[in-house]
């Protein structure tokens, strides 16, 4: 079996494919004083104590995750972002693991945090936010940065990087392959949110109604019995429901816990969210004119 995880972290599960983890962040200096970002670079703001302490728990919580299972020959494999922060939760959760569990790591810049537009100025960063929110969240882009949907680009990606690495087994030497690999993507909020909108093909909407798992919340992406990968195997539908998941994305979820890899869901539960003018009635007599009429 095997686990993904993220500052954020996710978890995905499969037999001969790995567990995915996505976790929230940790408590980061610039989450304690908002005015760092007025003289420290992003990349550069490091974890507060407290953060890397929870890294480490985490790290403890998702080692004991991991061994749930009873399988003996796990290992983990670690995507980190190369932000400071992520490094830093890295390593909290790495103190978990021998080196005998770990798999491999590979710093990936496409898992980075969205780019705020270099230094920050705190009052004209404030003022952004609140226009972000009325232009849109996913499309409005900070002056001199990115917005979501640039985010999306890059994290298409790292997607299909992701899925050639578990499709040819890429953790581990071809002699040396495991099964029961975990993945751990140590990554951040938005762009952990991103990831599993293009993974799970959300809609723009369905993207600006999601929440922050919370600094150190976890995410799990686990296979489900036909070999996909759904939120549903581990966690509640009440967790999915806070996370901002709605009654077409959960049952999409349920639908993952039982397709096979390369299966699409013909029955799109979010067809009728596009096409409102549907009526069963009206569209069975249409079709029946037209076939009387041939």
């Amino acid at each position: 079996m095997g686990y993904l995880a993220s500052t954020q972290f996710s978890v995905v599960r499969a037999r001969g494919r790995p567990l995915n983890i996505l976790i929230m962040g940790w408590l980061s200096e610039g989450n304690v004083d908002e005015s760092v970002y007025t003289r420290v670079s992003d990349p550069k703001i490091g974890l507060t104590e407290k953060g890397l302490e929870d890294a480490e728990q985490c790290g403890k919580r998702i080692r004991e995750m991991i061994e749930k299972d009873k399988v003996h020959n796990w290992k983990v494999y670690f995507y980190v972002s190369p932000y400071r922060r992520g490094v830093e939760t890295l390593k909290g959760l790495g103190r978990a693991f021998e080196r005998s569990r770990i798999a491999g790591m590979r710093e990936e810049p496409r898992l980075r945090e969205q780019d705020f537009g270099n230094f920050q100025d705190r009052e004209k960063m404030r003022l952004e936010k609140a226009i972000r929110m009325i232009y849109g969240r996913f499309f409005y882009r900070f002056p001199n940065g990115e917005s979501a949907a640039d985010v999306y680009d890059r994290i298409t990606g790292f997607r299909e990087t992701l899925r050639a690495d578990i499709d040819i087994g890429r953790f581990q030497p071809p002699g040396e392959r495991n099964p029961n690999i975990n993945l751990v993507i140590v990554s951040h909020g938005l762009t952990l949110r991103v990831f599993l909108m293009r993974w799970y093909k959300w809609t723009v909407e369905q993207f600006e109604r999601l929440n922050n798992f919370g600094n150190g919340g976890v995410v799990v992406m686990e296979r489900g019995y036909g070999g996909r990968y759904s939120l549903l195997v581990h966690h509640t539908e009440e967790e999915l429901r806070e996370f901002g998941l709605t009654d077409e994305m959960l049952s999409d979820q349920e639908w993952q816990k039982y397709a096979k890899p390369g299966e699409l869901n013909y029955d799109c539960p979010t067809l009728n969210s596009f096409f409102s003018h549907f009526d069963n009635d009206c569209g069975d007599e249409h079709e029946n004119k037209i076939n009387s009429s041939e």
